[in-house]
């Protein structure tokens, strides 16, 4: 190939890249469903106090002051989670539970590497330096974090299964008159992992003198789930304010369990979908394994050409938005 060739190739990747992000930015709005989500949290977050006319009455100041307080500690609570969104290594290791430092994780990340470098070059030994470089550093930089991302996401849903029958715990506890405390330390010794756990730091907290909602607040920030955070306002609306603690807990479960059904609902609803993007995102490679398998010498000339390994980076790039358009579409906040 010449250099002509050479810069007309490269002249019309930036080209489709170029029509690739222009398209993106334009539909992006359309199937994000970003916009409609803010239009609704802002009704919501109004209400219906501005188009409301004459007196209020007690009951509903008082309703309207409870709700107002509820949306400042959740501003509050949004505001020190986003301050504390950039989280060092150290602390996401602890969130997933395993015992290890920072120096055995590198370690482990490097050996990743090398392992994975030297499988790529005795699997395709006549493939550009370039690719065996991006397989040393996905096996010791992706693979790794990945693998963390992974044990944090499985460690949350696992904490987030048992948290219901946490809360109905101490619904119950302080029903037949036990303090909180005390449910809390039923908790740490009875429930299973990892809710014990990080129950257990919360007991431990309080009796080297730290305030309940402090360790609840600390919870909050150890295990990043929307539940977590609302069971910490709950308990510090109780302290500040009173009221019916087993009351608030027992609407709280409620919502935790309609929260899962609605949970397994749409994953029910989104498994046909789910398996459809799964098998177009995998055709391609099935398609390329077999023909490797059949007629290597035909499809090797992608991997030993500059033109083969041009076709393949605009393939890969066009595979990545279709595989991020087709998880949008699958994934459903609720």
């Amino acid at each position: 190939m010449d250099d002509a060739e050479t810069i007309q190739l490269m002249g019309g990747f930036l080209i489709a890249l170029m029509l690739s992000g222009i398209v993106f930015a334009l539909a992006y709005p359309y199937f994000s469903g970003d916009k409609q989500g803010e239009r609704r949290i802002q009704d919501v977050t109004e209400g219906k106090s501005k188009r409301r006319r004459g007196p209020q009455s007690a009951m509903e100041a008082v309703a309207n002051n409870r709700r107002k307080q509820v949306a400042d500690t959740l501003k509050d609570l949004e505001q020190k989670q986003a301050e504390k969104s950039k989280l060092s290594l150290r602390q996401k290791i602890e969130r997933t539970g395993m015992d290890i430092t920072p120096q055995t994780f590198y370690i482990a990340s490097a050996i990743s590497g090398v392992v994975l470098g030297i499988a790529f070059f005795l699997s395709f030994p006549n493939v550009t330096p370039l690719a065996h470089l991006g397989a040393v550093f996905v096996g010791g930089v992706g693979l790794p974090r990945w693998f963390i991302s992974f044990r944090i996401k499985r460690r949350l849903n696992k904490f987030l299964a048992e948290f219901a029958n946490s809360i109905d715990v101490i619904v119950r506890g302080v029903k037949t008159g036990l303090p909180l405390n005390e449910c809390l330390s039923i908790i740490a010794r009875e429930s299973p992992e990892p809710v014990c756990t990080e129950f257990k730091e919360v007991v431990e907290q309080q009796r080297v003198g730290v305030t309940l909602g402090e360790a609840l607040e600390r919870l909050a920030n150890r295990v990043p789930l929307a539940e977590t955070r609302f069971f910490a306002i709950v308990i510090g609306i109780q302290q500040s304010a009173g009221g019916n603690l087993s009351e608030a807990l027992g609407n709280l479960s409620g919502v935790l369990r309609d929260r899962s059904r609605m949970q397994m609902k749409v994953q029910a609803l989104s498994s046909e979908a789910k398996a459809s993007a799964g098998v177009l995102a995998s055709l391609p490679f099935v398609v390329m394994l077999l023909v490797y398998l059949s007629t290597p010498k035909y499809i090797a000339l992608l991997f030993t050409t500059k033109t083969g390994n041009f076709m393949l980076g605009i393939a890969a790039f066009w595979m990545t938005c279709g595989m991020l358009v087709m998880r949008k579409m699958i994934n459903f906040k609720f």
